[in-house]
């Protein structure tokens, strides 16, 4: 999980515990999605019929939200438009890539290289001019290394799904970064309605192009469809929301390396992957430099807005 939103005072103790509180239980439902789409995907049902349904329900259930609860909410400037035009597209692409390399790769090994996405955003930034020090350079060369012990020993891996999770790492970065530029002065529930609204009519239009072909899910399919849009999409981005509101988005960031861990145990529990001790080391050197890399991200400097100060719940998460 990313959150972007500058420090904030230090929380009263009630809410803060209720605050780490909601952020652990956003935590272990994001960690469900790769495990419960490779379930669909094993059922027979193709990766972009899967992420259509689920971003169009989960698109509908925040709308109904922010409309009950919020109806102010739903309005967004047109400066926030033309940043979601760019942004949401770019997750959208990114999480299609993502389901997609479950088709060709283990899901703890697409997951646990997609937690390098911390380190692609720190590249992103130095275009802007955020100097890159020499711990950038220890952070890197700890990823890389951790790559290669996941992937590069083997002399088996998969280049087409290393590419497809290539791509997701990019595309999530480059929305981070959006976000940092962009967003921290956006209320999180609107980013996180029309960014979900962007993805899914860009999966929407990725589907067309493919030909629109609707094979009917089996009722197992659609069970992990609801589920995915309801718990890692729908309930995790409220929990998240509610976390970043007592806690501020950079202590929440802090977790994004757990939601990793989380879903490599249910991967390994019941998809039954099978890592060695040198692919589980190198997956221990890519969360060690995505802590890193997220604490520097904490130190980022956000581009001036003119929107009032909120909290951002960051970017929507696979």
């Amino acid at each position: 999980m990313n959150s972007l939103t500058p420090p904030s005072a230090p929380a009263a103790p009630a809410s803060a515990r209720a605050g780490w509180a909601a952020a652990l239980v956003a935590t272990a439902a994001f960690s469900v999605a790769a495990p419960i789409a490779t379930f669909i995907i094993g059922w027979g049902t193709d990766p972009t019929t899967m992420l259509v349904l689920r971003l169009w329900l989960a698109t509908g259930l925040l709308f109904a939200t922010l409309a009950i609860f919020a109806p102010a909410r739903l309005r967004l400037d047109r400066r926030g438009l033309l940043a979601i035009v760019l942004a949401g597209p770019a997750m959208g692409l990114a999480v299609l890539l993502f389901f997609w390399s479950l088709t060709r790769l283990h899901t703890s090994i697409a997951s646990m290289l997609v937690a390098l996405e911390p380190l692609m955003a720190l590249f992103l930034l130095r275009l802007r001019g955020e100097r890159f020090t020499y711990r950038n350079t220890v952070r890197l060369a700890l990823g890389l290394a951790g790559v290669y012990l996941l992937v590069g020993l083997q002399g088996s891996a998969d280049w087409l799904g290393l590419l497809m999770v290539l791509g997701t790492v990019l595309g999530s970065a480059f929305q981070t970064v959006a976000l940092q530029w962009y967003f921290s002065g956006y209320d999180g529930r609107t980013i996180t309605f029309y960014i979900v609204l962007m993805m899914a009519l860009t999966v929407s239009v990725v589907w067309l192009i493919q030909g629109a072909v609707w094979q009917p899910p089996i009722w197992q399919s659609w069970v992990g469809i609801l589920a995915l849009a309801l718990v890692p999409t729908y309930l995790a981005r409220l929990g998240l929301f509610a976390a970043v509101q007592r806690l501020g988005g950079g202590q929440v960031a802090l977790l994004a390396p757990l939601e990793t861990f989380l879903t490599v145990i249910w991967a390994v529990v019941f998809l039954h992957d099978r890592l060695t001790l040198i692919q589980l080391a190198g997956g221990a050197l890519i969360l060690l430099s995505a802590i890193l890399a997220v604490q520097r991200l904490r130190r980022a400097r956000p581009r001036p807005t003119s929107a009032a100060p909120a909290d951002s719940t960051g970017l929507p998460e696979l």
